[in-house]
């Protein structure tokens, strides 16, 4: 394994936590993670916290044509975050952003309904909110998370990620009173190269993982 690359999301978050070390044992600390792909490494950092874990639902708006280019991002809640100068290269017309809109709006819906298994999303009012993903290129999804917890009133945001451009995590360190990775390369093309296990993770993982973090009747 590259000394540069993480073995699998779940060691990702071991690093990550170490980073997070000073919130561990406060009882307003909260985790969330952007599922899927977030849950392992959250995971990991909420045992290490002795933090309670929650789920935050975003959805990529992506570019017609071109998915894996960001529009924006929308998150539970309605909150929807674009990106003008992906809007404005691309030229995408009103009826086009719409379309692509209510498809997302439609996938968030059915996700938060699924990975949920019918519990309700944790309280974020008077919380430190730890935001997770398994890594942040253009920022696009984090920032809506973000947007959609402050409207929330948390009592403060930290975005952490394994793996994040250098310029994106300081524009997020705009939307939270602190941005954290352990690896911020200059030439992050892809999330997945800096892992080496990459490999996707399941709706059946989330909530196996979500149900091992709360509280046993």
């Amino acid at each position: 394994m590259n000394a540069l690359q993480f073995a699998n999301r779940a060691q990702a978050g071991q690093a990550l936590a170490a980073r997070l070390e000073k919130y561990a044992g406060r009882d307003e600390v909260v985790v969330l993670a952007l599922p899927r792909g977030g849950v392992p490494v959250a995971f990991e950092i909420a045992a290490y916290l002795h933090a309670p874990l929650d789920i935050m639902i975003v959805r990529k708006l992506g570019t017609p044509g071109h998915e894996e280019l960001a529009m924006g991002a929308i998150a539970s809640g309605g909150f929807c975050v674009m990106n003008p100068d992906v809007l404005s290269a691309t030229r995408i017309s009103d009826r086009e952003l719409r379309e692509v809109i209510d498809r997302e709006q439609r996938e968030l819906e059915r996700r938060e309904l699924a990975l949920r298994e019918g519990h309700p999303a944790l309280k974020l009012e008077g919380r430190t909110v730890i935001l997770v993903d398994d890594g942040i290129a253009t920022g696009a999804t984090m920032r809506a998370a973000a947007q959609a917890v402050h409207a929330q009133a948390p009592l403060r945001v930290i975005i952490a990620t394994p793996v994040a451009s250098p310029d994106t995590l300081r524009e997020l360190a705009a939307e939270a009173c602190e941005a954290v990775a352990v690896l911020t390369p200059s030439d992050l093309n892809s999330i997945g190269e800096w892992y080496l296990d990459f490999t996707q993770t399941s709706g059946a993982e989330v909530c196996s993982l979500l149900a091992k973090t709360r509280p046993q009747p």
